[in-house]
């Protein structure tokens, strides 16, 4: 389906024109219509499938003809980590070029200079707050903010939300909103808990279930059974002989994920002493230099991404052939998140995941979620 087949505005059409969107998701295809409509919605679709422009354009459509309160905050999108809530806010612009409406994005990790420009959005009314729960939660105990003109509350991964923990926060921030308001739920998984939540925040949701949270098949996946004693030593050969295949281009956006902060510095150390360009990316740094990692990251400056979970969920990065999973993740749907970095936007990848022999029962319990046996990658001789 194409989008001028859907009953968008004018000026949201003309933003996917400047973008060359021409052409639905099927998320979007199946949301998009649901939304405009007003009802209350669950969808349960996988990041990397459009879900972002599935609420994004609907909203700025319905903004559009409602009626509200220009004064006043008309729609909160929540989102789980101050990095997703960059990649909507962006997405805001660009799709909302065309559209007279203000947005602000708050998190956390910000100079006092954007704690200002975020207090002034709040108190001012911008048309739509982008907010991970804990730093909207942290402006309302300071400030007195009017939330009586929130029409539209949006959950952005809701899944990871409350995986982190912040359900009481979710449940604080839903009790100031006003009653009457349309509520859209995104999650990778629908678990007991979600249902629990949308059964006390929605009424009579539609439910768009896309697809199982598996990776798309053109995520070639491939897995090495190694010592942990082994794994700096393969990851040298490996991303050498990659860079080697790319004829001295060097190599191309590689996401190595790893497990645990410390690990994630110790590696990256490692990878450039034995000259490979490897940046590490993880909850210790300031807001400040995780943007300039991921902007350099973006723009091909940097070859090698060490990062843990954190940008798993969340990064806008269309071009990257190569996942590596240091580590195993604990959890089945973690794995999905971390190679579903590759092969986004249409384009193929491969996903390598190093398996210690302390790590077998948790990739076995990933292989039986996948329902599949990952095909296994001999170490080399050396």
């Amino acid at each position: 389906m194409y989008f001028d087949e859907l009953a968008l505005s004018d000026e949201v059409l003309d933003a996917l024109w400047d973008m060359r969107f021409d052409t639905c998701t099927p998320v979007q295809e199946q949301t998009i219509p649901v939304i405009l409509d007003g009802h209350d919605v669950i969808s349960c679709a996988q990041t990397g499938t459009g879900k972002t422009a599935a609420y994004i354009l609907p909203l700025l459509t319905n903004l559009q003809y409602d009626n509200h309160d220009p004064n006043k905050l008309n729609a909160i999108i929540m989102a789980p980590t101050r990095e997703l809530a960059q990649q909507i806010d962006q997405q805001m612009e660009g799709f909302g070029f065309y559209v007279p409406f203000s947005s602000v994005a708050i998190y956390g990790g910000n100079d006092s200079g954007a704690w200002g420009t975020q207090v002034t959005g709040l108190q001012k009314g911008a048309d739509i707050v982008i907010a991970t729960p804990g730093r909207l939660l942290s402006q309302m105990n300071i400030y007195d903010i009017d939330f009586s003109g929130v029409k539209y509350f949006i959950l952005d991964e809701a899944d990871r939300m409350l995986d982190m923990g912040f359900y009481d926060d979710i449940m604080t921030i839903v009790n100031k909103l006003p009653k009457d308001r349309q509520t859209i739920m995104f999650s990778a998984t629908m678990p007991t808990n979600i249902r629990k939540m949308a059964k006390a925040i929605m009424h009579n949701p539609i439910e768009v279930q896309i697809a199982i949270s598996r990776p798309p098949e053109s995520i070639r996946q491939m897995a090495v059974d190694i010592f942990e004693t082994q794994k700096t030593a393969f990851l040298n050969k490996l991303l050498g002989d990659e860079a080697q295949k790319r004829e001295g281009e060097g190599l191309k956006k590689v996401i190595i994920f790893v497990g645990k902060k410390q690990r994630v510095k110790e590696l990256a150390r490692a990878l450039r002493a034995n000259h490979i360009d490897a940046r590490a990316m993880h909850s210790d740094l300031e807001q400040k230099e995780r943007d300039e990692v991921m902007l350099d990251f973006r723009n091909g400056k940097v070859e090698v991404l060490v990062a843990t979970d954190i940008v798993s969920r969340g990064i806008d990065v269309d071009d990257i052939p190569l996942v590596i999973n240091y580590d195993v993740p604990r959890d089945a749907e973690d794995y999905v998140h971390r190679i579903g970095r590759t092969a986004r936007a249409a384009n193929k990848g491969e996903a390598i995941t190093l398996v210690s022999p302390e790590d077998k029962r948790f990739f076995n319990k990933i292989e039986r979620f996948l329902q599949k046996i990952i095909d296994r990658v001999p170490l080399p001789a050396e």
